[in-house]
């Protein structure tokens, strides 16, 4: 069986931020999953990419981004309310490095006004 690379567009969302439960449902009306498959998998796909994070493996998207572990130094800080020097460990933390491609969309997105609207794409499958 062949699908056509499904469009879903997200206008109205209630609320401000695009969600794990508003990716299942987009799943079960747009793909056709049940819902407790659709949830699944995108628990699965989190799970899977908090896990190779955890472990130090970068999790490379094509035509989205790199999340990386990045190793941070230990430095001195200071406690804002004493103004105590206070040692800062050495400690590990995520990052974010969105592709070429995903910061032409979002750039593109804002000289066309439609900052509102996202499209996104599943692509094709046989």
């Amino acid at each position: 069986m062949r699908m056509n690379a499904a469009e879903f567009t997200l206008e109205a969302l209630e609320t401000p931020a695009l969600t794990k439960a508003h990716l299942a449902d987009l799943l079960f009306e747009q793909i056709g999953l049940n819902k407790r498959e659709s949830k699944d998998m995108v628990e699965a796909f989190f799970e899977l990419v908090a896990n190779s994070l955890i472990e130090g493996t970068d999790v490379k998207i094509s035509g989205f981004g790199n999340f990386q572990i990045r190793v941070k130094a230990p430095r001195p800080g200071r406690n804002p309310r004493t103004g105590e020097a206070i040692p800062i460990g050495e400690r590990r933390v995520a990052t974010f490095h969105a592709s070429a491609k995903l910061k032409e969309q979002i750039h593109g997105s804002i000289d066309q006004g439609n900052a509102s609207e996202v499209e996104w794409s599943l692509g094709s499958t046989e």
